[in-house]
């Protein structure tokens, strides 16, 4: 659904080692470039515009609970920001494979900025994705400016700013969505982390064969992703996947597991996936509202007390972010949610 906040044979000739594959792969820091290389209302108050705060929150309300997708337009982030922030991800991607080894790693539990294929689970996932990534935790601790890789250093910290604002304008129509005082999802810290993943897919020569990214929801409070114009995303609704088709200028904005199991199934975290593309490269950045892995990022999450009746009982037990998070890394993008993990 798009809104424009307006309307998401085993071959027995020969033994595959896949963990010697994976390995080699992992161990080139290349990446999988390096084998090609070898519509609802506006977002914030429009002067012009005659749909009011409450009719967004409808819209908003509406599509959280039906399709757990949405895409936003008149969001306050310029044009020229957000295709900077895609250039600056082609840049860091399309460098020289040397300059991006330095980068290279899979400590994403105490490293803030890492480069690597497949992200946190090219050794469980049931297929590898077609995708490399940059990743970047820029939120609660500040990230050090030095950290980040200089050819789209700049563009990052600027592109994060002005995501947290739109994720606080989000958090509120949600909250108000769900009944609730504008500022209760702020201020039981959902906006409180906030990491990047700088998604890079290059052509794939054959792309019935595998996926930039696999099914899956998202593990966040919101997700908010900026996507180019190659296409390829879809979300899975009514049983069947829908093309999220891009809008120039636009922010796709999907709940995730913690927002359902805060809500107690009241709002959804969808699956969607992203297909290869034989054209490209495909570009995207999603940006995750949600705390990370560190131990002080412990706070345990449950149903919003205010949501439950003897009707609606819970339907989840408390959890934190970071225990959640690390059963999610653990079963990779195997299409399975994370919140059968602590459904009760």
């Amino acid at each position: 659904m798009s809104t424009n906040l307006e309307e998401i044979k085993e071959d027995t000739e020969h033994v595959y080692d896949r963990h010697k594959e994976l390995k080699a792969l992992d161990e080139s820091k290349a990446g999988v470039k390096g084998l090609v290389d070898a519509d609802f209302g506006p977002l914030f108050t429009n002067p012009t515009s005659s749909i009011s705060r409450s009719e967004i929150v409808q819209k908003v309300k509406y599509a959280s609970e039906k399709w757990g997708f949405f895409q936003v337009v008149n969001h306050g982030i310029p044009t020229t920001v957000l295709d900077d922030m895609l250039d600056g991800v082609l840049r860091f991607h399309e460098q020289d494979t040397e300059m991006k080894k330095e980068f290279y790693s899979r400590d994403i539990k105490t490293k803030k900025v890492n480069y690597n294929t497949n992200f946190f689970d090219l050794y469980v996932t049931p297929a590898v994705n077609w995708r490399d990534t940059l990743s970047c935790i820029v939120a609660p601790q500040p990230l050090d400016p030095q950290e980040l890789p200089t050819v789209c250093r700049d563009i990052i910290i600027e592109y994060s700013e002005n995501i947290k604002k739109v994720g606080r304008i989000l958090f509120e129509l949600v909250s108000e969505a769900l009944g609730l005082n504008s500022s209760y999802l702020e201020n039981i810290d959902c906006a409180k982390g906030l990491f990047l993943l700088c998604h890079y897919s290059p052509p794939c020569p054959e792309p019935e064969l595998t996926f930039s990214s696999s099914a899956h929801s998202d593990s966040s409070f919101l997700t908010v992703l900026l996507q180019d114009q190659i296409g390829g995303l879809q979300v899975f609704h009514e049983n069947q996947w829908v093309d999220v088709t891009p809008i120039r200028g636009s922010l796709v904005v999907n709940l995730g597991d913690m927002m359902q199991l805060i809500t107690n199934d009241k709002l959804l975290s969808v699956k969607h996936r992203a297909l290869a593309q034989k054209n490209g490269p495909r570009v995207s950045v999603a940006c995750f509202f949600r705390q990370h892995l560190s131990p002080e990022n412990s706070r345990v999450y449950g149903p919003i007390r205010d949501l439950l009746t003897l009707e609606n009982p819970p339907v989840y037990k408390e959890t934190s972010v970071k225990d959640l998070i690390s059963h999610y890394y653990g079963k990779g993008l195997d299409g399975t949610s994370a919140l059968d993990h602590v459904r009760l």
